[in-house]
């Protein structure tokens, strides 16, 4: 059966092709600025085209969302394109974890059930290298541990810049050295390994406080560049997010 997962972030729309359990196909769109029913219709047919997709062998599309303006307007252009209503999936909807907080963002529910239905009886923690970054902690029965919440890096890159007036764009990516000599390198030194070992505090932090050794997954825009640099994360996955919306929905 082919699915489209679709998950709906801060800042960008990221679509997945399903074929059963396998994301065969996966594309990117900005979330900004917000496009209307008609837009999103054009946009995401010219995308369908690209990648040969036919809109009559989808047989279900789900929806996770963080920006609920848009959920709505997603789902008028899914029934314009597919003739089906899309299954919307959040914190309420029913999965082996437990996600207690009615507070909690279905970015952050779909990466423990993604995490908790691909790597079974040990605890895990999931690093979103979003718009926030967030590190959540699930156990192996389910019960979600707890949830970190802190700036993304991209979110702190673009606040350093426009709220100074001669640091410049820079390219998010390991420097050659720690100690830059140039504003640049500097900058980027900054990001990356400031960031990083914040990343890795959070990581010491939390296997402290739960008494176990964590299985950590990165997932999120920039999480390529801190991967390579600490032990600390055992996966890289940029579709641990939907596949965890797919678990989700692919039932309903």
């Amino acid at each position: 059966m082919n699915s489209i997962v679709i998950n709906i972030g801060n800042s960008n729309i990221r679509f997945g092709l399903f074929d059963d359990d396998n994301c065969d196909i996966s594309w990117v769109i900005n979330t900004k600025p917000y496009r209307t029913a008609d837009e999103l219709y054009a946009q995401m047919l010219m995308l369908y085209q690209t990648y040969k997709i036919e809109p009559q062998e989808i047989s279900k599309i789900i929806i996770g969302s963080v920006v609920p303006q848009l959920t709505k307007v997603m789902s008028s252009a899914i029934k314009k394109i597919h003739g089906i209503l899309p299954v919307i999936v959040d914190r309420n909807t029913p999965s082996g974890v437990a996600a207690k907080s009615k507070q909690m963002g279905t970015d952050i529910y779909a990466n423990l059930v993604a995490a908790h239905n691909m790597y079974p009886n040990r605890k895990k923690i999931v690093l979103d290298f979003g718009t926030a970054l967030t590190a959540s902690c699930v156990a192996e029965d389910g019960e979600t541990l707890g949830v970190i919440i802190a700036p993304g890096i991209v979110t702190a890159l673009n606040s350093l810049i426009s709220q100074t007036a001669q640091l410049p764009e820079i390219e998010l990516k390991k420097p050659k050295t720690v100690l830059g000599l140039d504003t640049v390198t500097c900058m980027q030194s900054g990001m990356v390994y400031g960031f990083l070992g914040m990343v890795e505090g959070f990581i010491d932090r939390i296997n402290e406080e739960v008494k176990d050794d964590c299985f950590v997954v990165a997932t999120g825009g920039v999480s390529h560049v801190y991967k390579p640099l600490t032990d600390k994360i055992h996966v890289m996955d940029r579709l641990h997010t939907l596949k965890g919306l797919y678990f989700l929905g692919k039932d309903l």
